[in-house]
């Protein structure tokens, strides 16, 4: 009988350790998927601030070797056109903000979703933009922007 009652609480201290493991194991990976997502948040203001101070170096620090960069109007750019047509393009902002962000993150990939609201100087005259993007950050040791494509809202 006490044989049988101790085989029970056996099983029953197994069960609670795995249970307990488990949430644990839950618990961790919430709080990487938190402070993946800050980073990204972090990475994508950091993004639009060196695109308005031209920061060439933070920009390039910022994105991938793979960059694809799409425009609202279609036209696409690798990573040194990208920084190029930031430095030297015909529009210059002056502010970027982004609104209704969401970021989902899927291991070492994080996808980004926004209002990108953008003002600033287009061929010298005085501009403002706001579109809609997507953009898909990959680890690489840092978040570093792979992908993005801006659609008219």
């Amino acid at each position: 009988m006490i044989a049988m009652k101790l085989r029970f609480l056996s099983k029953v201290a197994r069960g609670l350790t795995l249970i307990t493991l488990l949430g644990l194991t839950s618990f961790i990976s919430a709080q990487n998927r938190n402070k993946n997502v800050t980073e990204i948040e972090k990475a994508v203001t950091e993004l639009y601030g060196a695109m308005v101070d031209k920061e060439k170096e933070v920009l390039e620090q910022l994105t991938s070797e793979n960059l694809s960069y799409g425009h609202s109007s279609g036209a696409l750019e690798n990573k040194s056109e990208y920084v190029n047509g930031v430095l030297n393009g015909a529009f210059q902002f002056s502010s970027i903000t982004q609104k209704e962000q969401t970021v989902a993150v899927t291991g070492n990939v994080g996808v980004v979703r926004h209002i990108f609201e953008a003002k600033g100087n287009n061929n010298g005259k005085p501009a403002e933009v706001r579109i809609g993007c997507l953009l898909v950050f990959k680890k690489e040791g840092r978040w570093k922007l792979l992908a993005r494509q801006a659609y008219k809202l």
